[in-house]
């Protein structure tokens, strides 16, 4: 039986109603000056205020934790009472209820938390909207504590673009006082920081990556860093340097944007780089290239190594939308491309290797073509941007660099195809009429070539392959060899530099980039016979006067000659020896091209040489001799005294590394002679920046000559083929050799058709097969000299032809070939075009004649023993 209801005076029970009422309309009541009557949540909050607010907090903290639900109303509350205080400017108070906001904030964990944090949102936005700095900096700080909480249950309505907003306006705070600005701009970053750490992983919040919270977020931090910059670049007195070793801006604002990226995933990188290649763009910041640098290497070091690639791609996208913006902007953007691609390493080129390359290759091209035209627009226009040349050359350089820069982070088989795909991009006039500029001519045509080359040498450099088949295969070697029997030098030149890096597998190359210092072993060299001292004039070394003491000087690595290295040599050696050849006849040829052949055969000697190969090599250098010797040529003095000091250093190379004793003795006895009597003939009287040449080179005498009767004599008692020592090299002329009146290569190229159609397989075919006999036998050994000369002089006759027929008799010849191919390709068209038997049957014209239809193959009906 339940108890009775004790008996109540109606004063009371009134009084207990009323608090009710009061505890559930909360700033509604009318019982503010009646303390007995308010709820107890609102006296524990209004008894932390007065003089001892610390020991009241504890209460209150604690009547929070035991009464989770009345959380949101001590929020709700301390919200109304802040509001009240800032209106009345009682900052004092304002104080106390944002750090018992923060107090309760980190005590309390409950599913009634969400309501709370509302309040205290709402208080943040508050102090933020004020204009006291120091309330806005409450106000942050205090957010910023509540960004470090992991909160146990989501919020699907919280919203955060105020705080976004408000926090990238203070970033950018001009007030006047420069210390208050900078800890408001302090306040900004942190303030982001702490809206990146409590967005970024919480699906069910706003997505932080957007672009509208990026295109504010990112361009705050990068103000302050190029502000953190400007003022750093002052000399600050040691006070003001110590206070700035406590909190430097500049560093608060780097590690926000590390944080920031570090965060980024895959879909995110875009939406985060976008707005720093902006800012660049409208604060005109890539041309002094020092803060663009800055910015992507931050970028580059702080996101995923596997993202890398999309970075590069942005930037590559972001240098084609300004390919007709200045060249300083541009060359900026390859700076920042340079950089970045360096920090990435393998990863900077990412599934598109060929687009990277092509991007940077169109960039080049362009910028040729606005160094030739003045304009941006391919003609000289009035009103349109003036382009400074010079800035156009920086860029190309730079544009080259970035090319090595990405090539050498590619493994070997990637930049093979990389050395085939810009091969495959440089112009060749009358082979490949699109590739050349329309507005540049035949200038604009040559500077791209160069150009070209010039990325090859920055691809190639440092490639090593063990199988040389691979690193130059004939699709690569034949049009890169084509290109060195031009007669521009610098063109030829890059060709040369190019084999020397390809062929280079051990680093040998500066060991051969002295040709004087070279021969200057053998010529500081009294006798090879002597065991003295002696020391080298250019490169200051002492080294003993013997044989392998010289050799071991230079320091060469050697390998022994692989299988590989085999097959290579005896499919392209012949090539290298006529183009080596050839290089020499050219009368445009300098110093600088005399040095790199050096360069080249001794790299053949070392990386390539067998025993065969070193026969040939020293044939090759007899052979120049016999060059420089023949008046034929009409060479000017200094290339006939450089071909014989070319000859004398490579000789003297390869005796020291045949460790012949009789052949050594041969070329030293020669070079002492030239010493003493025709010192022009040497390297260190030829190759300096005043050669020291007669007026004329005539006759040469005997005695300075190097003779192949005694060179083949002393070999071949080494075990060396005699035979074919003794026979003199003729370099294997083809009709593209039209060395002295040859203006491109597309005139060589064109003359290719004569030889092949002569060689073609048709032609063979159709010979009668002949009856072999034993008088066949016989008068094929007697003609074949005959036969070999009289083919010799076909040869010649054709060259000749081509070389001084008018241009009208050529034309005629070519004419007439030109209808008799258009007659057989229509032979094969009609046999090809005819339509083929059809299953269907025939169908009749109107005319009463039958005509095949041919069917799809798809409608065709088959046997079904013919369908699988």
């Amino acid at each position: 039986m339940p108890l009775p209801a004790p008996d109540v005076p109606a004063s009371q029970r009134l009084a207990l109603d009323c608090r009710t009422l009061l505890d559930h309309r909360v700033g509604k009541g009318v019982c503010g000056c009646c303390g007995a009557l308010r709820p107890r949540y609102k006296r524990l909050v209004d008894n932390i205020f007065p003089e001892d607010p610390e020991a009241n907090m504890e209460k209150l903290t604690f009547y929070a934790l035991s009464a989770p639900e009345k959380l949101d109303r001590i929020g709700a509350y301390l919200s109304e009472r802040l509001s009240r205080d800032v209106a009345r400017h009682r900052y004092g108070y304002v104080c106390i209820a944002m750090e018992a906001l923060d107090q309760l904030l980190m005590a309390c964990h409950c599913q009634s938390i969400n309501l709370f944090v509302e309040s205290f949102l709402k208080m943040v936005r508050k102090l933020l909207e004020s204009d006291k700095p120091s309330l806005q900096i409450l106000g942050t700080n205090s957010f910023v504590k509540f960004a470090n909480i992991e909160e146990d249950t989501p919020s699907y309505h919280r919203s955060y673009d105020f705080f976004v907003s408000r926090f990238s306006e203070m970033c950018h705070s001009s007030y006047e006082d420069p210390d208050i600005r900078t800890k408001i701009r302090m306040a900004g970053i942190k303030g982001l920081q702490g809206v990146v750490r409590k967005t970024v992983n919480d699906e069910l919040q706003a997505n932080i990556w957007d672009p509208q919270h990026m295109d504010k977020i990112v361009p705050s931090l990068l103000f302050n860093l190029q502000s953190g910059e400007r003022t750093e670049s002052r000399s600050p007195s040691p006070l003001q340097a110590s206070e700035k070793e406590k909190e430097s801006p500049v560093d608060l604002t780097e590690r926000c944007f590390r944080e920031l990226l570090g965060r980024a995933a895959y879909g995110n990188i875009k939406n985060a780089v976008t707005p720093v290649l902006m800012h660049l763009d409208n604060h005109s910041l890539w041309e002094g290239k020092t803060f663009a640098v800055r910015c992507f290497k931050i970028i580059m070091y702080s996101i995923q190594s596997q993202h890398s690639h999309l970075v590069i791609q942005q930037l590559l996208g972001h240098l084609d939308a300004n390919s007709k913006n200045s060249a300083t902007v541009r060359a900026g953007i390859v700076e920042v491309l340079l950089e970045a691609a360096a920090i990435a390493a393998s990863g900077s080129v990412g599934p598109t290797v060929l687009e990277v390359f092509n991007t940077l290759l169109r960039q080049l091209r362009l910028s040729v073509d606005y160094e030739l035209t003045g304009s941006y627009e391919g003609s000289t226009n009035i009103g349109t941007k003036i382009i400074k040349a010079h800035e156009e050359r920086q860029l190309q350089e730079a544009v080259i660099r970035t090319i090595g820069s990405f090539a050498n982070t590619l493994p070997t088989y990637q930049r093979s195809e990389v050395m085939l795909f810009i091969m495959g991009k440089i112009p060749v006039p009358g082979v490949h009429p699109a590739l050349t500029s329309t507005g540049s001519g035949p200038e604009g045509t040559r500077m791209i070539q160069v150009m070209l080359l010039k990325s090859l040498v920055q691809v190639t450099a440092g490639f090593q392959t063990t199988n040389m088949l691979t690193a130059l295969p004939s699709s690569f070697l034949e049009p890169l060899l084509s290109f060195s029997l031009t007669e521009d030098p610098e063109i030829r030149l890059l060709v040369l530099q190019i084999l020397l890096s390809l062929i280079d597998r051990h680093d040998n190359t500066p060991k051969f980039s002295n040709i004087r210092c070279v021969c200057v072993h053998v010529c500081v060299y009294i006798l090879w016979r002597c065991t003295s001292m002696t020391v080298c004039v250019n490169c200051r070394i002492v080294f003993l006067c013997s044989i392998i003491s010289d050799i071991s000087v230079l320091k060469l690595k050697v390998d022994k000659c692989s299988r590989q290295d085999n097959l290579f040599m005896k499919k392209h050696g012949q090539q290298l020896y006529r183009h080596i050849y050839l290089g020499c006849k050219e009368q445009s040829s300098g110093r600088q091209h005399y040095e790199t052949l050096f360069s080249l055969l001794g790299l053949l000697s070392v990386e390539l040489a067998n025993e065969e190969v070193v026969v040939d090599l020293i044939r090759l250098a007899l052979a120049l001799q016999d060059l420089a010797l023949s008046t034929d040529e009409a060479l000017p003095v200094f290339n006939r005294c450089a071909v014989h000091a070319l000859a004398a250093a490579y000789l003297n190379l390869i005796c020291q590394l045949t460790t012949v004793p009789a052949f050594c003795q041969h070329i030293h006895e020669v070079i002492e002679v030239r010493q003493k009597e025709s010192p022009y003939l040497l390297p260190e009287d030829v190759f300096i920046d005043n050669p020291r040449l007669p007026s004329s080179l005539e006759k040469v005498d005997g005695g300075v000559l190097f003779l192949q009767s005694k060179i083949t004599e002393v070999l071949g008692g080494s075990g060396y083929n005699t035979e074919r020592l003794a026979t003199p090299y003729v370099p294997q002329y083809t009709d593209e050799d039209r060395l002295s009146k040859r203006k491109s290569i597309g005139e060589t190229i064109s003359l290719q058709v004569e030889v092949e159609s002569r060689n073609s397989p048709e032609k063979e075919e159709r010979t009668p097969a002949e009856e072999i006999t034993f008088e066949t036998l016989k008068n094929a050994i007697v003609d074949s000299v005959g036969m070999e000369e009289q083919e010799r002089e076909r040869r010649r006759l054709v060259v000749e032809k081509f070389q001084k027929a008018p241009f009208e008799e050529i034309a005629a010849h070519c004419g007439a070939r030109a209808t008799l191919l258009q007659s057989k390709l229509n032979q094969i068209f009609e046999i090809t075009i005819r339509p083929p038997p059809s299953p269907s049957g025939t169908i009749s014209s109107g005319y009463g004649q039958t005509q095949s239809r041919s069917v799809p193959i798809y409608e065709m009906k088959f046997p079904d023993l013919c369908v699988y």
